[in-house]
């Protein structure tokens, strides 16, 4: 049964050609045992003539080979098999005069510590043959098979990526992203208080019923996803986000099967297997003003001390169980909708979450707000652009030098020559105006879009004054402008946003001349006429548009008001 590679793994090739050659006393012992027993067996010659009769080398040694291990057999001594190869190579070779190495082959070493299955009682025995020939099968078998192994590992864990885009879920940050003053002393701590609340502190004190939901609201441009992509990089977790939009108001089920379109397919597979994945996850579900409440209404047991929603995971319905899980549900949107509505969720989800509106001010604030617009716009002005990778406390010095109109005091951390920090503060002065505008037009917003259209005096305003915004007219700006040329570049970018508001782009444009106070002449004449009819078509929608006898009154109601003018027209003193 032995082959020619056999033999030649026992250095047939090298050891069967030479007389001197150095052996073990243990393979000499074996050989000359053997030869002793068959000469008192009377089977010598037999043997010889045995190995004579055959022609090549390696039929010789495998014969030999043979009777001494048909020999060892029976003597029933197992451990002399590991000497059979060597000393069949000694009864071929006839050496003379061998050199023997009297040095035992199996030693017991003691001391040793560990729960490995070859060491008993803190002692293991070493046979050097044995431990070659493992050593010999795991280079050959055991490395090789671990390197393929290795190789499908690599292949399998790629091609499975591809399939679920990991790539696509790894939280980046944007490059233009700043961490300012309202997000270090705002924005964190609350939203660090809420994810505490979700996803637990460790250390042994962590709690298993854990609950909570953090929503976020703000018009468009306010950073929300921003903020978060950035917070799931640094707590290094996956950061599922969910296109609402994309989901659409038609979808009531997580079911990927039930979803109308490919699109929002797609989107509630990433939902589900953000589910599967079940920990070291960010479920961020983007724009849930465009979702339908029946679907928002799947995640209260999730944002209670339940911690369970049903999902569907390739076709299989199951239950998620994220209590003592690092899963954080964060939930964004715009709180109006293009209707100017005040966007609603369902009451048991809004019960079980902290919401917070990055577009307004939170308690007293409004200083680390403000300032927000100016660090925000850094990385978009050309010439501000240079401070972006420098220090920070240079940009706060800057500005409060730019607001002093005095660089009194002020002290730099990294280098600046005069010449730019004079055109630092002049940028920074003209920031000032255009944020100061922004501003207004923000809280107008916030102020318009919250209220009922029922109360309403005046045609709802529609213009945003967002980071977005500020970026927009900050990368416009330059220290040589003047007033008016500031004033233009303002007033054309909100001229240019107001054409997407078709119908309602006179009434919106006129109400932002009045929050700068430039309305002209003819333009307050007009605001007026505007507002008239404005609360003319609220009290008709009043009565109803069907309701002709309602229709009437508002016309007398009307001429009314003209007898009452003609009347105060009389009795004014001449």
């Amino acid at each position: 049964g032995y082959t020619e590679k056999d033999i030649k793994t026992y250095f047939f090739d090298e050891i069967s050609h030479h007389d001197d050659f150095v052996k073990s006393s243990d393979a000499l012992s074996l050989a000359d045992s053997f030869i002793s027993y068959l000469k008192d067996k009377k089977v010598h010659k037999k043997f010889e003539h045995s190995i004579q009769d055959q022609a090549e080398m390696p039929g010789k040694l495998i014969l030999i080979r043979n009777w001494l291990e048909a020999y060892v057999a029976n003597t029933r001594d197992a451990q002399q098999l590991q000497f059979v190869s060597e000393a069949a190579l000694t009864l071929l070779s006839n050496s003379a005069n061998p050199r023997i190495i009297s040095i035992p082959l199996t030693e017991r070493i003691e001391g040793l510590q560990g729960s490995h299955e070859l060491i008993e009682q803190g002692s293991y025995t070493m046979n050097f043959n044995s431990f070659l020939s493992k050593l010999d099968d795991y280079e050959s078998n055991t490395v090789p098979a671990f390197v393929r192994f290795n190789d499908v590992k690599k292949q399998l864990v790629a091609e499975f990526t591809d399939e679920l885009r990991f790539n696509e879920f790894k939280p980046r940050v944007m490059s233009s992203f700043v961490r300012n003053k309202l997000i270090n002393e705002v924005y964190l701590p609350i939203i660090g208080a809420n994810l505490a609340k979700q996803i637990g502190e460790a250390g042994e004190s962590k709690r298993t019923d854990l609950m909570g939901m953090l929503l976020l609201i703000s018009p468009p441009g306010y950073g929300k996803t921003t903020l978060m992509e950035y917070i799931a990089n640094r707590l290094g977790v996956i950061f599922m986000k969910i296109n609402g939009p994309a989901i659409g108001h038609s979808v009531t089920s997580v079911d990927p099967a039930e979803a109308p379109n490919a699109a929002a397919r797609e989107e509630l597979k990433k939902l589900n297997l953000a589910f599967e994945m079940g920990d070291n996850v960010m479920i961020y579900l983007d724009d849930i003003q465009h979702c339908n409440p029946e679907f928002l209404q799947k995640f209260i047991s999730l944002c209670d001390a339940q911690r369970k929603i049903e999902g569907v995971y390739k076709g299989r319905s199951k239950t998620y169980d994220f209590r003592g899980k690092k899963v954080a549900v964060v939930m964004a949107g715009n709180p109006y909708t293009e209707s100017g509505e005040k966007f609603k969720i369902p009451d048991m989800l809004a019960n079980r979450a902290d919401i917070y509106n990055l577009g307004d001010i939170i308690g007293d604030t409004d200083t680390a707000f403000n300032l927000s617009y100016l660090e925000n716009c850094i990385t978009s002005n050309p010439v501000l652009n240079k401070l972006a990778g420098k220090s920070i406390e240079d940009v706060y010095t800057l500005v409060n030098a730019a607001e002093k109109d005095s660089l009194d005091g002020a002290e730099f951390e990294t280098n600046h020559s005069a010449e730019e920090v004079r055109e630092y503060i002049n940028v920074f002065q003209k920031l000032f105006k255009v944020r100061d505008v922004i501003l207004k037009v923000n809280k107008e917003y916030i102020r318009s879009a919250g209220q009922a259209d029922e109360y309403r005096t005046e045609p709802a305003f529609k213009l945003q004054g967002s980071y977005r915004d500020m970026n927009k007219i900050a990368e416009k700006v330059f220290s040589v402008m003047n007033e008016d040329e500031l004033d233009t570049l303002i007033d054309g970018h909100y001229e240019s946003e107001a054409q997407t508001l078709t119908t309602g782009a006179e009434a919106n444009l006129l109400k932002f001349k009045e929050l700068k106070a430039k309305l002209h002449e003819k333009d307050v004449e007009r605001w007026r006429q505007i507002k008239e009819i404005f609360q003319k078509q609220q009290r008709l929608k009043g009565f109803g548009m069907g309701n002709q006898m309602g229709q009437m009154l508002s016309q007398i109601e009307e001429v009314t008001k003209g007898l009452d003018g003609i009347r105060d027209a009389l009795l004014k003193p001449r």
